[in-house]
């Protein structure tokens, strides 16, 4: 029993454990921006775009029981945007990092103007050729 509970104790404190558990605190926190963002920004403009439909309404009535499908094809459609939404921000997130990149690896292919000592000895060599 001691080996396991010193084996689970390494387990939680190594670093993989801790940057997942700030990574899963930032997720729910940057969760609630974005869908405060499809909810109050997008999701307007676009039902403005749209002529301002909402399927909320729509429903199935069986006996006194009703079959909202439309809040389940609203929560469909809120997905696809908030997927959008975070597939366009963790684009413009990579394409920042990868900018910095790009200009280092544009560096290391321009040719280097060789040394003067190169030059020189270039110089005599093409000239013993001769």
């Amino acid at each position: 029993m001691k080996g396991f509970i010193e084996e689970f104790k390494a387990f939680a404190v190594k670093g993989n454990v801790i940057d997942l558990a700030v990574a899963v605190v930032i997720g729910a926190a940057f969760g609630k921006i974005v869908s405060s963002l499809v909810t109050n920004i997008i999701t307007p403009f676009i039902g403005l775009l749209m002529g301002g439909i909402d399927f909320t309404g729509l429903e199935y009535t069986i006996g006194d029981e009703a079959i909202t499908y439309g809040v389940f094809i609203q929560s469909i459609v809120d997905f696809i945007i908030v997927a959008m939404v975070i597939f366009l921000v963790v684009k413009a997130i990579n394409k920042a990092q990868n900018l910095g990149k790009e200009e280092e690896e544009e560096k290391e292919k321009k040719p280097t103007e060789p040394a003067e000592d190169i030059k020189l000895l270039r110089e005599i060599r093409d000239i013993l050729k001769k």
